[in-house]
């Protein structure tokens, strides 16, 4: 009638995964840098925004950091990416919400595009589709997005023009 299995051989072609491991340190030092990152970009925090022009192959990018929120401890920003010349209407580049945590010298992805309290780990596959490590891709994006600034990009704001 039943049958019991008793250490049935795993297929050779049959593999397994291991869960997802948050790596605490790789995040922390993700977001440190991106701290030290936005210090310079920002350089006393003195405006309510900072814009920046980047030219990644024939098409010039407008980054711009707002301040939406500012407290002792903490000061919330908006990044947005957006081409001057518009090339395609369905091609946007995500909003992101970014705090920097003064105090613990910090900067994180708070959300984008509507998706927020990112969770430092996520099973595979889940409803939203996140992918298990998606809070360390994000922060790594905004890595990836400031040091582009940093490197090849230059201030909209502070170009004073020659006579």
């Amino acid at each position: 009638m039943f049958t019991l299995r008793l250490n049935r051989q795993t297929p050779e072609y049959a593999t397994y995964k291991e869960p997802y491991k948050v790596d605490f340190p790789l995040q922390m030092a993700e977001c440190e840098a991106n701290y030290l990152r936005l210090q310079k970009l920002v350089n006393g925090l003195t405006h309510d925004e900072y814009r920046f022009m980047v030219t990644r192959g024939q098409q010039e990018w407008l980054q711009i950091l707002r301040v939406v929120e500012r407290s002792p401890y903490t000061t919330t920003f908006q990044f947005r990416q957006s081409p001057v010349a518009p090339i395609t209407r369905w091609l946007q580049m995500p909003c992101l919400t970014v705090r920097m945590y003064h105090d613990a010298k910090v900067a994180e992805v708070l959300a984008w595009e509507g998706h927020k309290r990112l969770r430092p780990r996520y099973e595979y596959p889940n409803r939203s589709m996140y992918q298990s490590d998606e809070k360390l891709q994000i922060n790594q994006f905004l890595g990836e997005c400031l040091s582009l600034c940093l490197n090849k990009g230059r201030s909209v704001d502070s170009v004073v023009p020659t006579e």
